[in-house]
Order: structure tokens, then C-alpha cells, then sequence
């Protein structure tokens, strides 16, 4: 059974009463995050019971050596950690010299969290009950500035019911932390200096081995009837750790606030000489404006965001939280300012998967951000990939490969593969198609060829050059076969002639050979130079061609689909709906090996070939496919219903496409797959965006135009999306009665809905 405590609401995720047993679920989903840092809904205050604390700096991370039971050629030497950083938010209560423990409290009523999803803030309320029977109301707002992203803010109100009290906040920082996530328990902080100015502190730390400078500051100050007390401090340090205490009378029914502002300064920004000087100006500008300021500035940042992002949804508050959760998340993960950085899979809060980027960011979310930001911002995307060219052809070397052929990495950070379990290292290869096809997918979409003759063909042939020396001639088949890979489907491993693999292989090839002619009679100056870079001859694709046009696909005669891999039919072909739900999830209740001999599929593989691919096949052919797989996929990857999602709403299965829907938006908020306390799945939300957009609305881009084949839920009275084609924004609203067009600009525009030409004009509906 999923979780519900989550409260249905449009705008907001809420949780009512307190229960110690979902603190660690709370965490996740209540996280918080600007895209420069972001942190796990911990308490500010003490808390003894079970949590996961977690604070993260943007692209700080460290190499935690491999721990494997014996070493193989090629492996990473490290598996990189995102970093729990030090924390900044912690604020010690102590009421009559007693330390205020909600872990401890004889009763809390009245509990209530609340994530403002529309607004960027989040939000604890409470009355507490001490062990000394005193009476707590307690009110915290907290957030993380998007106009000053170095800073986040915290209000720490607190009023006692039916007593004075003496009550001392001290604000604290913290860089005596660890990581949950760690092979071998190495101290991966080194603190250097802990010091405090007035009501000011910081705490300068570098990360061991990578060796990047932080500081992290506070300041805090005590308000009452909404002006500043001028409190003075007394300090309290040790050796990894400085609090400020600020103590106070309380009458009974008064209220006091901690008004408490903190933050992080990293030498990827500034020079690490710098660090506090930087902190200064930082907090400098967040105090002037004051908490409520900051806060007013930051609903309207987030106003802006969802200007363009939002997706309404009429008739089905579930659904309506569901998408505007995924979509808050992405963006409190990622907002493209910085081509340095990506997406990683749980984003600021929880640090299992270790790296930043997976082939999650190319094959999922590129799309969101293409469609809902400036094209800069996926632009920034692939600049990444091709900032890392070199080190993925480090990657191809190491395993084997030569003359440039380049394999990009599984797990990353800085283009190091870092993912150390040898059937996805070695074998889960098909992340080199994703980024192809990402490249593809840019220009398709934007209309910028730019980027390939910049820096796109380039990745292009280390693509296809791997692919090339991958791929082995069989004898046997006179054609080329790919062994020992990991398809999509993470539940076969070291398979021969997976389907998606061997046509990826293809496809990239072939595209990069189309690339090529065009870069060659568009852009002289830019091919001379690849060429010049790459060495590449006319003999060398030639033999390309050879492996791309002789190419094996494994194919079941009986069953009229191409097979997932060689020996798919071999196994025992029980459905998911035979499976004893007893045994579900069976990553959680199987033997390895026992997985490895079913039929049953992680996430989509051949299917997802098919969403990538759909133009390359018929209707009949994706129905069959589907009808074949589907029933053995137990959507045991968050990355699973969002594709399943679309290609049901693509065959008018509409119910079936609804369902998966639900589950890829409220994978997290009902914790479908029993592990949301460990963060949140953030790469597969650009998926539940695609599921609505590509999925229910059908856009697609047909003949360099875009085309809309819109279907509705039962349950949805009428929903609407914004894309942003070639910097014209478009909005999209679907109901059972018709669909509506809004073009703003000041040019028409044509599209294509359900096979018909549509020409729009600007700032004027139009029915279809």
C-alpha cells in the first residue's frame, strides 16, 4: 500500500500531525532548494529521533575510493558523493535552561508542514508540549533566496501559552558532519578556521582530496512587534562548531522571533581567500532587505518561473499537485545559469546515486527545459557534455577503445566515470546514444544548428567512432553484433544484441555521418577545423557505414516484435499480473540472480526505443510492441511510467496512460517504490512533464513545425501547458469540448493539431 498522509491541495504539499515513524520521508519531500544549494526538510531545533540530515552545495562533491570485493581493468577509482555539506540551519532552543526536543515532547498537536509550492517557502507549525508541561507555539518559515542564492532565510517564532518562560536561541553552524552515503567513512571535510563577528559567525572548510574552499555563514538577530532587539550574543565554539546565544523573558502569550540568515560561499564562484569577505556582502545584502523583503522578492522569482512553466490541470487535485510538484522540484534543482553544472538524479535532497549526471539529463529532461526556459539553458546542457568530450574519450581508452573513440560515463562529475558496479560501468553503454540523440533533439526542437557545428559533431564522431570499435562482426550472422551489454532494462545484465542498444548504434552513426555532409557544405571553416582536430578520413566512415548498414536486430517470428535481447525467449514469460503481489518490489524481495533469469523488466527498453524512434514505425508495430512488453515491466525505475504514460495516450488508451500519469507525478508523494526517505527522483519529473505534454497533448515537431494530436483524461475537465518553440511562446488548453491556441508575439505562426494546418495569430485564441 502507498503512502497518503500527503494532503491534496493545488499549490501545496501539507502534512498534518506529527509521527515520528514519516520524519524521514518528510524530509525529501519537503526539500528545498535554489539551484545553487539546497537541503532535506531537517528541524532547525535538536532532534533526537530518526533523521537524515543532508545539506548540499552545488557541484561540490568528493572521490570516495571504490570498494569493491576484488579490482577489474577499467574500473573508476572512485565512486564520486554528492557532499552533506556543513549545516547552516540549526537553531538550539533552550526553555528554562532545558534543551526543546520534539523526539522528548509528552504531546505535539496542532502539527502541520506545508511546502508552498507557488511561492518558494516552506513551513512549520506546531504547539509542543514539554516534559515540564510547558506550552509551546511554535511557527518556522524557511527558505532559499533566488535573488540572492548564496542565502537562505529563516523565521523561528516562538510563543509560549500558559507561562513565562526564559528561552535562549542559539543559531549554529556545523562542520562535524557526515555523509550516509560513504564506501569507506573518510572525513571528507577539513575545517580551517571557526570564528564570529558580533552577530555574525563562519566556518571556512575545504573538501578533502578536491580540495574545494567553503564558508559557511550565519547571522541572526531577535525581533519582537517586528522590530530588531539589538541583542549582543555570547558566543558559544568548539572545534567544528560556533553557536550565538541570544537568551530573552517571555511573557506568557508573547511572541519572539530568530530572525536567522546563512548561507554558503564556495571557491568554484569566488577566490577562496575571498570566501568570508564574499559571505559579508552576501548576508549584507539579504539583512538591508530583511526577512520579509527576501521573501516577497522570492514569491516573485517564483511568479516568473511558473509564468511559463505551469501546467493547470481542472477537475483532479491530485493530478494538479502532482505535476506542480515535479515541476517545483526540477526547478529548485536546475535553472541553467551555470554550464558547469547538471541535474542529478535525487538534486539536493538525499545522496544515493552518488554523481551529478546520468543519461537521465539528456534523455529526459532536456526536453523540459528546452520547452519551458530560454534555449540557453539546454544549450548549457550539451556545452557540459562537451566540456567532458576528453575525458570520456579517457573513459573509451581506458576500457579498451583508441583513435578518439569516446564513451561517455554513467555516474559524473566532472567527466570521470565514477560508477563502480561493472555491469553498468562496462555495459550499460546505451548512455552514449542519449546523448546523440539529445544533440538531435536540440536543434529538431530550437532551430539552433549552431550547436553541432560548435561543438556538437565533435562529441558526434567520438560517439560513433565507440560505437564502430564496440560493435563485433558475428560469422556466424554475417552482420555486426553488440555482446555483453545492460540495456535500459537494468534487470538483465551482460546480454548480447539488446534491441535499443544495436539500434542506437545505428542511428548515431548514420546521424553523424548526415552531420558531417552538412557541417562540410554549410560550415567550411568549422569542418576543416574538426577535421584538422579529429583526424578523421573518408576511409574511417566508409567503415562506419559497414557496421551501421549490416547492423543485427534479434527478432521473434512468432510474436511479430523484435526481441528486448537474444535470449528473451528463453525465459520463463510469466506476466506481472501472475506475480504473487507478495514478491513486489522484487528488487527488495529477490535474489539478484533471481531477477536476472525473469522475464521482468526494470523500466521501458524496447519501448523506450520506440518513444525515441516513433517516426520509424508504424502505429500497429508500437501496438504490438507495447501489448508484447508492457505486461512484463514492473516499473520498479521512477523512469518507467512517464514513457509508458505517453505511449498509451499515443495508441487512445487514455485510462492505462492516465494511471501511469499518476504514477510517475505522485511517485514520491505516495513513495510507490518504498524509499522516498532516501531523496527524492528528481531527473524522472522532466518525464511526468513529457508525460502531459508529449503524452496527453501529443506535441510533437512534424516538418520543422510543431504538432499537436491532444487527448484528455476522463477525469480532467481540461488542462493547459506553455511551450517556449523557437522563442515563441505558446500556450495549450485541452478540453473535452475542444482545444484552444494562444500565440504572444507579434508574428503568426503555424501549427499542425490532429494533421491539419493551423495558423495562429498573435494574442488572439483560436478554437481547433
Amino acid at each position: 500500500m502507498n503512502q497518503d498522509y500527503i494532503k491534496a491541495s493545488e499549490w501545496s504539499i501539507i502534512e498534518e500531525g506529527f509521527d515520528k515513524e514519516r520524519v524521514k520521508s518528510s524530509e525529501s519531500l519537503f526539500s528545498i532548494g535554489n539551484g545553487a544549494m539546497g537541503q532535506r526538510a531537517n528541524f532547525e531545533e535538536q532532534y533526537t529521533g530518526k533523521t537524515f540530515q543532508g545539506s548540499y552545495i552545488a557541484g561540490v562533491y568528493y572521490p570516495d575510493k571504490t570498494r569493491v570485493g576484488w579490482w577489474k581493468n577499467g574500473y573508476p577509482e572512485y565512486f564520486a558523493k554528492v557532499l552533506n555539506a556543513p549545516n547552516w540551519i540549526g537553531i538550539n532552543i533552550i526553555i528554562d535552561n532545558e534543551p526543546f526536543d520534539l523526539s522528548s515532547c509528552p504531546k505535539v498537536a496542532h502539527f502541520r508542514r506545508e511546502l508552498n509550492m507557488k511561492e518558494g517557502w516552506y513551513k512549520r507549525t506546531f504547539v509542543a508540549t514539554l516534559p515540564t508541561g510547558i506550552q509551546l507555539d511554535i511557527k518556522v518559515t524557511r527558505f532559499l533566496s533566488l535573488e540572492i542564492d548564496e542565502v537562505g532565510a529563516i523565521k523561528y517564532e516562538v510563543s509560549p501559552v500558559d507561562s513565562d518562560i526564559t528561552i535562549e536561541f542559539i543559531p549554529y553552524l556545523d562542520s562535524g558532519i557526515k555523509n550516509h552515503d560513504t564506501n569507506w567513512d573518510d572525513k571528507f571535510w577539513n575545517t580551517t578556521n571557526v570564528l564570529s563577528d558580533g552577530n555574525q559567525a563562519f566556518i571556512e572548510a575545504h573538501t578533502m582530496k578536491t580540495n574545494f574552499a567553503t564558508c559557511t555563514f550565519m547571522q541572526a538577530q531577535l525581533v519582537q512587534n517586528g522590530k530588531s532587539l539589538g541583542s549582543k550574543p555570547t558566543e558559544h565554539k568548539k572545534e567544528q562548531w560556533i553557536g550565538l546565544g541570544y537568551a530573552h523573558q517571555l511573557k506568557k502569550g508573547e511572541t519572539i522571533e530568530l530572525h536567522k540568515f546563512g548561507g554558503y560561499t564556495v571557491s568554484r564562484n569566488h577566490k577562496a581567500a575571498d570566501l568570508i569577505s564574499a559571505a559579508k556582502n552576501a548576508l549584507k545584502k539579504a539583512v538591508d532587505l530583511g526577512f520579509d523583503a527576501l521573501l516577497d522578492k522570492q514569491r516573485q522569482a517564483w511568479a516568473k518561473i511558473w509564468e511559463m512553466s505551469d501546467i493547470t490541470i481542472e477537475g483532479d487535485v491530485k493530478a494538479q499537485q502532482g505535476i506542480r510538484f515535479n515541476i517545483f522540484q526540477l526547478n529548485q534543482t536546475y535553472l541553467g545559469k551555470d554550464s558547469r553544472l547538471n541535474i542529478g538524479p535525487k538534486g539536493f535532497t538525499g545522496e544515493k546515486y552518488g554523481g551529478s549526471t546520468y543519461w537521465d539529463t539528456e534523455a529526459y529532461c532536456i526536453p523540459f527545459y528546452m520547452a519551458t526556459k530560454d534555449q540557453k539553458v539546454a544549450r548549457n546542457l550539451l556545452k557540459y557534455r562537451y566540456n567532458h568530450l576528453e575525458k570520456a574519450i579517457e573513459n573509451a581508452k581506458k576500457l579498451g577503445f583508441n583513435n578518439g573513440a569516446a564513451l561517455y560515463p554513467m555516474v559524473t562529475m566532472n567527466g570521470e566515470e565514477c560508477h563502480n558496479e561493472w555491469e553498468i560501468t562496462f555495459e550499460e553503454i546505451h548512455r552514449n546514444g542519449a546523448i546523440a540523440y539529445a544533440i538531435f533533439n536540440y536543434y529538431r526542437f530550437t532551430g539552433d544548428y549552431s550547436y553541432i557545428p560548435d561543438m556538437g559533431l565533435e562529441v558526434l564522431i567520438g560517439i560513433a567512432r565507440f560505437w564502430k570499435q564496440r560493435a563485433t562482426f558475428s560469422t556466424y550472422r554475417n552482420q555486426y553484433v553488440i555482446l555483453g551489454v545492460t540495456g535500459p532494462n537494468e534487470y538483465e545484465n551482460n546480454v548480447s544484441n539488446n534491441w535499443y542498444t544495436n539500434y542506437f548504434a545505428k542511428w548515431c552513426i548514420e546521424y553523424t555521418v548526415e552531420q558531417l555532409q552538412k557541417v562540410k557544405d554549410g560550415y567550411p571553416d568549422d569542418y576543416d577545423r574538426i577535421i584538422g582536430i579529429t583526424k578523421l578520413s573518408e576511409t574511417e566512415t566508409d567503415k562506419w557505414k559497414e557496421v551501421a548498414g549490416n547492423m543485427y536486430f534479434p527478432y521473434s517470428n512468432e510474436h511479430d516484435v523484435f526481441l528486448q535481447q537474444d535470449g528473451f525467449l528463453d525465459k520463463e514469460l510469466i506476466t506481472v499480473a501472475n506475480l504473487d503481489k507478495k514478491n513486489r518490489p522484487i528488487n527488495q524481495k529477490w535474489s539478484w540472480d533471481r531477477i536476472l533469469r525473469s522475464p521482468y523488466i526494470k523500466q521501458a527498453d524496447v519501448l523506450q526505443g520506440f518513444y525515441f524512434f516513433e517516426d520509424h514505425f508504424t502505429l500497429d508495430e508500437l501496438q504490438r510492441h507495447f501489448d508484447f512488453y508492457e505486461p512484463f515491466t514492473v516499473h520498479e525505475s521512477s523512469l518507467s511510467p512517464c514513457v509508458h504514460s505517453i505511449q498509451a495516450a499515443k495508441l487512445d488508451r487514455m485510462h492505462q496512460a492516465y494511471t501511469f500519469y499518476l504514477r510517475t507525478s505522485r511517485l514520491d508523494l505516495d513513495d510507490y517504490n518504498k524509499e522516498v526517505e532516501e531523496g527524492l527522483h528528481i531527473t524522472s519529473m522532466a518525464g511526468t512533464w513529457m508525460s502531459i505534454v508529449e503524452g496527453f497533448g501529443g506535441m510533437r515537431i512534424v516538418d520543422d513545425k510543431l504538432s499537436f494530436s491532444p487527448r484528455i483524461p476522463e477525469e480532467w475537465k481540461s488542462y493547459s501547458f506553455k511551450v517556449n518553440f523557437r522563442n515563441r511562446i505558446l500556450k495549450v488548453t485541452v478540453g473535452h469540448d475542444g482545444n484552444t491556441f494562444e500565440l504572444e508575439g507579434n508574428h503568426e505562426m503555424s501549427i499542425r493539431v490532429n494533421g491539419k494546418r493551423l495558423v495562429l495569430n498573435p494574442s488572439k485564441e483560436t478554437l481547433s
